[in-house]
């Protein structure tokens, strides 16, 4: 599983890592959007932060029930109390560290990202930085992303998931 921050890398090299294992790849935010027949930005919107965390956690909890994959949820996942102490027990969790400012370039399109929208994103992205850098830290191991292409990032995750999973 790949926390971090929007724009770490999550989706991009969630799909590599698991095309390299020869496994499944879960996009928990693309789930979420395809049961509710709508992008995050709307869900936000309409229902609120509170009902997507509570559907994320839903499609969470069935993706670590299943069978072994590359699970890459949204950033925030990883930001609520015990996400990753929980998920730890049954995935081998890997913290994608970018710098603020690279993942603010990284998370474009402007507009499809509900917590960067309106003010300074890179000042948005500092903060979800501080907030949940504690939590990211919980998982089993971290991976720097910064000035690495999503094919070198995947090669390290696909290292550590080899060295500690038996993959």
């Amino acid at each position: 599983m790949l926390v971090g921050l929007p724009g770490s890398g999550k989706t991009a090299v969630g799909r590599l890592v698991a095309e390299q294992l020869h496994a499944g790849f879960v996009d928990i935010d693309a789930i979420v959007e395809r049961r509710e027949g709508r992008p995050i930005v709307s869900i936000f919107a309409e229902k609120g932060e509170a009902a997507f965390r509570d559907m994320e956690r839903k499609e969470m909890e069935t993706a670590l029930g299943n069978a072994p994959a590359v699970i890459a949820p949204g950033g925030g996942w990883g930001a609520q109390p015990g996400a990753i102490d929980g998920a730890k027990a049954h995935a081998l969790v890997i913290y994608l560290r970018t710098r603020p400012e690279t993942a603010t370039q990284r998370a474009a399109p402007e507009g499809t990202r509900p917590l960067l929208m309106g003010g300074d994103p890179v000042a948005r992205m500092r903060e979800l930085q501080k907030e949940r850098e504690p939590l990211y830290s919980a998982a089993h191991a971290a991976v720097d992303t910064d000035r690495k292409t999503p094919p070198q990032i995947a090669s390290e995750v696909v290292r550590l998931a080899q060295s500690s999973a038996g993959w």
